[in-house]
């Protein structure tokens, strides 16, 4: 599951070495330059739609057997989600367990692929996840808003609310779409095993 992409070390994003963007990996695809996509979404995610090609290795996974995903990865390699911090959490993760591979993220996701007029493959329609936390978020913040008028201590829900969603910023982590990840709506597709996914990298 091979496709191509410019190489990361003579087309470096300009706003930092190890980023690329939409356009440039569908002008690589264009012109069949080497590289392995690697897609850290939830699999239900990656069944809605995913740039052809691209390995499935959910983020979940891959924070758990860093080592062992890093040490099947080798030349250029694009890491994608839906806009960017989850691919960065598992770029970190794959150089901290000492990956040798060259390593980019993806701006703009998917979404950006295909507006791009990149190839990818739809499937069954979902929210994305960070659709999902949005949604989610929102309900609660504005839901403890109105408790507040009979129930003042409300509010505080809110405050909380505000302090995680800040706290996901400058952390760029989600510990509500790490929550939202396990419900049955985003666990309709089997997740693949560790040895699955080894097997789908040895054979990009």
């Amino acid at each position: 599951m091979t496709a191509a992409v410019p190489g990361a070390r003579t087309a470096p994003d300009a706003a930092s070495g190890h980023r690329t963007d939409a356009e440039r990996l569908v002008e690589g695809l264009r012109r069949r330059r080497p590289v392995v996509l690697v897609d850290v979404r939830t699999p239900a995610e990656y069944e809605t739609a995913h740039v052809e090609g691209a390995v499935n290795v959910p983020l979940e996974l891959l924070l758990r057997e860093p080592g062992a995903v890093a040490s099947r990865l080798s030349g250029d390699v694009v890491l994608m989600c839906a806009l960017g911090g989850r691919a960065e959490q598992a770029r970190e993760a794959l150089v901290a367990a000492g990956a040798t591979a060259t390593l980019q993220v993806l701006g703009g996701g998917v979404d950006g692929v295909r507006r791009a007029g990149g190839t990818v493959v739809a499937g069954r329609s979902r929210w994305a996840m960070e659709r999902q936390v949005r949604l989610v978020a929102g309900s609660l913040v504005l839901g403890s808003v109105l408790l507040s008028l009979r129930v003042p201590a409300a509010r505080f829900l809110a405050g909380g609310v505000g302090a995680g969603l800040t706290y996901a910023a400058l952390s760029d982590t989600c510990t509500m779409a790490r929550g939202l990840a396990r419900l049955p709506y985003n666990r309709t597709v089997a997740s693949p095993t560790l040895d699955e996914v080894l097997a789908q990298l040895d054979a990009a």
